[in-house]
């Protein structure tokens, strides 16, 4: 069902088929298989800015499930974190708004799912005409093999879906196995269209805060701040003590990692204002290098400061250029700043590509 993919909604249609099934549903409709997609999608291309199928060359958006989730963020004021309820609500309240997105992704894929198990048939599909490929799939499923759902006389979204029971049974018995299965082709597909785009297996679902590891570079910095000024990178102010948050330059969601050398004490105040956005490279990345050559600097000055970047190697030093380039001893300004610049750079530039907004403070 997942061979030669042509977008990526294949996938998410599957998958919405699968968690129904999981849930007991024995019938259903397009509508409430596309409202479990745009759910499903939704994470992925609001909150990490990722490309369903990719790009065309003039810059617009290929997958239709990814045009539909756009659709609905424009029409609704839903935040990129919202729960599946929020989102299927406000499916609900902007449907005849839309009912176009939706209805362009039944055309093929609920018929094309199915295309794998045609190939012992006497007779080819006729895949220009919606009534025929109903027609055919009630062949195929009476005369050829059992297929896992069938389809209904009704139109577009109201076209009814109906489950086999012996599917049902051995889909219940191996949910978590095929949904695995289905993540793990889909990231493939994904990995493939977004090839600029770091730690995309964490970007298939709400973010589990968990995953943040940010206590010893908070102890690093206090350490720094016990016997020096440090100034805010967006404020110009000093930071306060105990007062502040350890954020990222460039956003957790599109690094998906809390390396050092990525990594600042910004005023708190300012933090939820910057969100998941850019700062603008000019001036700020050189207020940024200055703070981390000041913290490179007691590093190898300061015993005890070097003993707290040590106790961050496990969490927060695993990038190869940071610590065979960046953080080795005997740098100077420039050589640290040149360093610091060329890797991160080229990160800042992609997260720009995808999509990600710049933060327009100062």
């Amino acid at each position: 069902m997942m061979k030669d993919p042509s977008y990526c909604y294949k996938f998410y249609w599957l998958e919405a088929i699968v968690q129904l099934i999981s849930e007991g549903v024995c019938s259903t409709t397009f509508d409430t298989v596309i409202n479990e997609m745009i759910c499903n999608a939704w994470y992925s291309v609001r909150e990490f800015h990722i490309h369903l199928s990719g790009m065309m060359a003039d810059g617009k958006v290929r997958d239709g499930l990814e045009r539909a989730v756009l659709a609905l963020s424009e029409l609704s004021d839903l935040p990129a974190n919202a729960s599946k309820v929020e989102i299927k609500n406000a499916i609900k309240e902007h449907g005849k708004e839309l009912k176009s997105a939706k209805e362009q992704l039944t055309n093929m894929v609920p018929y094309r799912a199915l295309a794998g198990f045609f190939a012992n048939a006497d007779s080819a599909a006729e895949w220009n005409s919606v009534r025929r490929m109903v027609e055919y799939i009630q062949m195929i499923n009476r005369d050829v093999v059992l297929l896992p759902y069938t389809l209904g006389e009704s139109s577009k979204l109201k076209k009814e879906i109906y489950f086999h029971p012996a599917w049902m049974e051995m889909i219940q018995d191996n949910t978590v196995s095929i949904l695995g299965w289905i993540q793990y082709e889909k990231m493939k597909w994904l990995q493939n269209n977004n090839p600029e785009v770091p730690g995309l297996v964490y970007k298939l679902a709400p973010m589990d805060e968990k995953m943040r590891k940010l206590n010893n570079v908070r102890k690093l910095w206090e350490g720094i701040l016990d016997i020096s000024e440090v100034r805010d990178v967006f404020t110009g102010e000093a930071v306060v003590p105990k007062q502040y948050d350890v954020d990222h330059f460039i956003p957790w969601s599109f690094v998906m990692n809390d390396e050092l050398w990525n990594l600042m004490p910004m005023d708190s105040s300012l933090n939820s204002a910057k969100s998941n956005k850019l700062p603008k490279w000019d001036p700020f990345f050189e207020r940024f290098a200055a703070n981390q050559y000041l913290l490179y600097g007691f590093i190898h000055e300061k015993a005890g400061i070097h003993k707290l970047f040590e106790a961050c190697y496990r969490d927060n030093l695993h990038s190869i250029w940071a610590g065979q380039e960046l953080y080795r001893k005997g740098n100077t300004r420039e050589e640290f700043y040149n360093i610091l610049e060329k890797n991160m750079h080229p990160v800042y530039d992609s997260a720009r590509r995808q999509g990600y907004e710049i933060w327009n403070r100062g």
